[in-house]
């Protein structure tokens, strides 16, 4: 499989802000999204024995399987693998793909991040949608996407949370953060992702 990396840290964002975490970052990515941070396009061939082994060196439990887009390289044998070894699964993925059943049992949490691209996926724990407005009200085209995936989380039992989108300038990025605290206001379905990580300078 293409590895980018392996390593131990806490959970940045989403539900499972905190938590620490074994992250398997697989390489490649089916879309290219302007507000990318991740430099996902280098790796290393592993094995599956040698990924499992690998995240043993580590004392948590659950494994972060990420990219990139990592439903283009997940095999039920690596997630078995990992469950055999102790390992519960957490798969973050952009849900332009979808899974088969022997994959989906496998996995113990799916968090799903659309992007510009039809939504697959047919199972989602976490909906976590990049929020990039500045200001309200939001444009219609944005408060019908909103609504929408506040519709489909609800279906399939979800939580949803907005994430503001760092554009690398501080005073936009507080007005983004500010207007998204705003909104969730409004729509109480919704809640606060951060990427604590970045705030604490951390992998």
């Amino acid at each position: 499989m293409k590895i980018n990396e392996i390593f131990y840290s806490l959970q940045g964002e989403g539900r499972r802000t905190g938590a620490p975490s074994i992250f398997v970052r697989l390489s490649g990515c089916n879309l290219r999204c302007s507000f990318c941070d991740t430099r996902h396009e280098s790796f290393t061939e592993m094995t599956e024995d040698e990924i499992v082994s690998e995240t043993l060196r580590y004392p948590a439990q659950y494994v972060v399987i990420t990219g990139g887009e990592p439903t283009l390289q997940l095999t039920p044998s690596l997630l078995s693998k990992l469950r055999k070894a102790g390992k519960k699964i957490q798969v973050e993925t952009n849900g332009s793909i979808d899974l088969p059943d022997d994959t989906l049992r496998l996995i113990d949490h799916i968090t799903c991040s659309p992007k510009n691209a039809p939504l697959r996926l047919r199972r989602i724990d976490e909906l976590k949608v990049v929020f990039e407005a500045e200001y309200l009200p939001l444009p219609e085209t944005q408060t019908r996407r909103l609504a929408d995936f506040e519709r489909l989380a609800s279906r399939l039992g979800a939580t949803c949370s907005l994430q503001p989108c760092d554009v690398g300038d501080m005073a936009r990025n507080r007005a983004i953060i500010e207007t998204a605290i705003s909104y969730i206001l409004l729509h109480p379905a919704w809640t606060l992702s951060l990427q604590t990580h970045k705030m604490l300078n951390m992998r």
